[in-house]
């Protein structure tokens, strides 16, 4: 988990902040840990990466999805996924385009943990 923060970090540099300095806005933040059928890992990653490229496309809500695997071990998956607020995530999760892939995927995955956070620094370099 540490090695997935650190690229992430590595990743970003520039606060994330509404135009009042004093009230920056806070995203919502969930990490998932998922282990992957390895004779299903193309397939999942196929299905996956269509998911993330649609959110991130058409969902005005999502800030970032990042997907990484463990070195050593393509088939347990790390996602940072980060939403303007919890109520974008929620309207994410109910998504055609998400159902789609939970459906897609509910019989490669073979573990699955989710956990909410609390932001403490997140920063972005502006392209």
């Amino acid at each position: 988990m540490i090695r997935i923060l650190q690229l992430v970090g590595a990743a970003l540099v520039l606060p994330l902040s509404g135009a009042d300095p004093q009230e920056p806005d806070i995203p919502f933040v969930r990490i998932a840990e998922l282990e992957i059928d390895p004779a299903q890992l193309e397939s999942y990653k196929a299905a996956v990466t269509e998911e993330i490229e649609t959110s991130i496309r058409v969902e005005p809500g999502v800030l970032a999805i990042y997907a990484v695997a463990e070195e050593g071990d393509p088939s347990k998956l790390r996602f940072f996924e980060m939403y303007t607020d919890e109520a974008a995530h929620n309207a994410h999760i109910q998504s055609a385009h998400f159902r789609k892939y939970v459906q897609a995927t509910k019989d490669m995955i073979t573990s699955r943990r989710l956990i909410n956070s609390v932001s403490v620094v997140l920063c972005a370099k502006k392209k």
